[in-house]
């Protein structure tokens, strides 16, 4: 045996001096914004929760079918909703779009995405300027030439009149073209110049922390205004993120741009921003996905939730255990009643929430066969392990990591459908009334 080997061996069998440290997202070390609509108020950055949000895609001007998705988007667990206003048409709808969420007693807080003309609309529409409560601004289309500046004041000064924050979003589709060439000018003089990706981060940041700063000047609290840099790949995204983290303590919006469709929309955001939330970086996110054919907008509210519940950064629903299958697993009763158990979670969870404080911590699996089923159900607060192929035709029951009882027969299902409603009425009922 060589020696390289022989320390090899060495190495794996002593025992360490120190235990193996655990992993946990760094703090986040921004100010913090309000995002206020009535009693509800969001706060954003500091010591608060990584914030999900999410935006319409219904025509503004359709005020029935913008609450209506609205509620929807609210109720999936998005704490701010974004809305287009791009006409004077779509701003005369919003005031009437926050009065139908008020009387279905929604009051997440709308935020309006103005690009162009949003100087315009949020002078000409005073009951629009109020009924929302944060703006989107884009320093890239505010407006040319000498117009920019007044046209970014007009907007800063209806956030202070209407006492409201301001998120500065910089898109690299829409970057500051003037800004930009300054910056590619100043460059070909370098005498080791950067690649023009480089120059093209240090435009979305240097626009969007130049324009902050020009808010700031203008009477906007520091803290009340967030920014967001937004590119559409991944490595651009942490790469600009942990720039614009390290030079201001803005509270920051994360998200990944035009992410796509499906599993590349999903698998991309869930990659950029995982990373960066693991580094302390975002205050709020947003998951940009192309919604496929008849899929619900809530699909990207879902994913957000999920991608900080997995980082252990937030709880919104029960999570659901559930093993891949195998060979031993030919049958579909697993997969079928882990499906249903989730999707019936997910949808009690609007009216859970106040029922049944604490219900998201809840931890149910759903196993197929005997090698990993009782371990797993019992590590959850409940769980089944259903006999896989050769195993005997019984489902042991775990609840709080002891064995309740064994289901058999035909029911198996919906018998144990019932248990995980008791459960949670016993457990976080109790502590509902407590």
């Amino acid at each position: 045996m060589s020696a390289a080997e022989t320390a090899f061996d060495a190495a794996a069998v002593t025992p360490p001096q120190c235990p193996i440290a655990t992993a946990s997202p760094a703090p986040r070390r921004t100010r913090q914004a309000r995002v206020v609509w009535g009693q509800r108020v969001v706060t954003v950055g500091g010591d608060a929760p990584v914030r999900v949000q999410s935006m319409t895609n219904t025509d503004t001007q359709d005020a029935i079918a913008t609450a209506i998705q609205v509620k929807e988007l609210a109720q999936a667990g998005s704490e701010m909703v974004r809305l287009t206003v791009n006409t004077p048409e779509a701003a005369a709808e919003v005031p009437h779009i926050r009065e139908q969420l008020d009387r279905m007693g929604i009051d997440v807080p709308l935020i309006g995405d103005f690009h162009y003309n949003g100087h315009r609309l949020l002078t000409e529409f005073p009951a629009c300027a109020q009924a929302l409560s944060k703006y989107r601004i884009n320093p890239g289309n505010v407006g040319k030439g000498d117009k920019k500046d007044k046209q970014f004041a007009q907007m800063i000064e209806a956030a202070l009149k209407w006492d409201k924050p301001v998120r500065i979003g910089v898109n690299w589709g829409s970057l500051d073209q003037a800004l930009l060439a300054e910056l590619m000018d100043a460059n070909s003089r370098r005498a080791a110049p950067w690649e023009a990706r480089q120059v093209m981060y240090e435009a979305l940041v240097t626009s969007a922390i130049d324009s902050a700063r020009q808010a700031v000047a203008l009477g906007m609290a520091p803290g009340q205004v967030i920014l967001s840099c937004k590119v559409s790949g991944v490595q651009d995204l942490i790469a600009v993120y942990r720039e614009l983290a390290r030079r201001c303590d803005f509270p920051l919006h994360l998200g990944l741009t035009e992410a796509g469709m499906g599993a590349k929309g999903t698998v991309a955001s869930a990659a950029a921003l995982s990373i960066l939330l693991q580094e302390g970086i975002g205050d709020t996110i947003r998951v940009s996905l192309t919604p496929q054919p008849d899929e619900a907008r809530t699909q990207e509210v879902v994913v957000a939730s999920e991608i900080l519940q997995a980082l252990g950064l937030r709880m919104f629903v029960p999570s659901v255990t559930a093993c891949p299958g195998c060979g031993r697993t030919t049958s579909t009763t697993f997969q079928e009643l882990a499906k249903q158990i989730d999707d019936h979670l997910r949808a009690r969870m609007p009216v859970w929430r106040s029922q049944y404080p604490g219900v998201e911590t809840l931890k149910v699996a759903v196993m197929g066969c005997i090698v990993n089923g009782p371990g797993e159900s019992k590590h959850a607060d409940i769980g089944i392990s259903l006999p896989g192929n050769g195993e005997a035709p019984a489902a042991p029951v775990f609840i709080d990591g002891e064995k309740a009882m064994t289901l058999r027969g035909e029911h198996i299902a919906q018998e144990f459908h019932a248990i995980v409603e008791r459960y949670i009425e016993q457990r976080f009922g109790r502590a509902a009334a407590a």
